[in-house]
């Protein structure tokens, strides 16, 4: 006889979103993410990887659509995928079904989907029009979003380095910060938004990709190319600010010590 599948509640789902996540899914996609996501949970056995691999199918079919010059279907197809991959972590967290090999999965899934979809994008914009822009445009999101997901990795990476070269705080001693009587202006705006579950970051990744995959092209081909450089003027100099605090960080740092192996052979 089959186990009765557990009955979950949209407080349980609610319960699985990130603590801090961007605006544009905080906004416009938890909210029907987190509903679509009850009715996979307690009415079917879609397993986070399932949900994966069809956002990568739907990624692929906004891709065709752009190729094809069809930008409101391929926005559409862009923001369904996108939604589908925010339920995938959900179900994961949900249940407790989430693998090592999902988040390889859902990590590369995503590079292809943004890779396909620029493709997509500037090749249909350039057989309609012949304008080279379009194919630079292409070539700009996809080397702009490698380099967001390969700096982030590194940036974590340096982090964990300069916490583990630091010598612990001796057990009892207090700190000599004392926190302003009256937060200021930032802390407020800083608690206002964590209270609502939003990166301060005006753009990340995600309203990169919203930008340049959901609204310029349900706006219309004229806006494409400035939309795109406006969007991607604001990831770099977010990605330039995120550098710059981990260059800070890095400078309170006392120096990486040489591992013992590393030692000279003589010749």
């Amino acid at each position: 006889m089959l186990e009765r599948m557990r009955a979950y509640s949209l407080n349980d789902v609610r319960a699985t979103r990130k603590r801090k996540d961007s605006w544009w899914t905080v906004f416009l996609v938890d909210p029907v993410a987190c509903r679509l996501t009850l009715l996979v949970a307690n009415h079917t056995a879609v397993t986070p990887n399932g949900l994966t691999r069809l956002s990568l199918a739907l990624g692929l079919g906004s891709a065709a659509c752009f190729a094809f010059g069809q930008l409101v279907a391929g926005a559409a197809l862009f923001y369904v995928s996108f939604m589908v991959d925010c339920m995938d972590g959900k179900i994961a967290r949900l249940k407790g079904t989430g693998t090592a090999f999902g988040l390889w999965l859902d990590y590369v899934g995503d590079r292809i989907r943004v890779v396909c979809c620029a493709t997509g994008l500037a090749f249909g914009q350039y057989v309609a029009t012949g304008d080279v822009s379009y194919i630079l445009l292409g070539a700009g999101i996809a080397v702009l979003d490698l380099f967001r997901y390969v700096n982030a990795p590194q940036m974590k990476r340096v982090r964990e380095v300069v916490r583990e070269s630091r010598p612990e705080r001796p057990a009892g001693r207090r700190s000599d910060y004392r926190p302003p009587k009256q937060p200021s202006l930032r802390r407020r705006a800083g608690r206002f938004l964590l209270r609502r579950r939003v990166r301060s970051h005006l753009i990340s990744g995600i309203e990169f990709h919203a930008a340049v995959f959901v609204v310029a092209p349900l706006v219309g081909t004229e806006v494409l190319v400035p939309v795109a450089i406006v969007a991607g003027t604001l990831l770099l100099l977010n990605e330039v600010f995120l550098i710059y605090r981990m260059w800070r960080f890095t400078r309170v740092a006392p120096a990486v010590p040489r591992p013992e192996s590393a030692q000279r052979v003589p010749v």
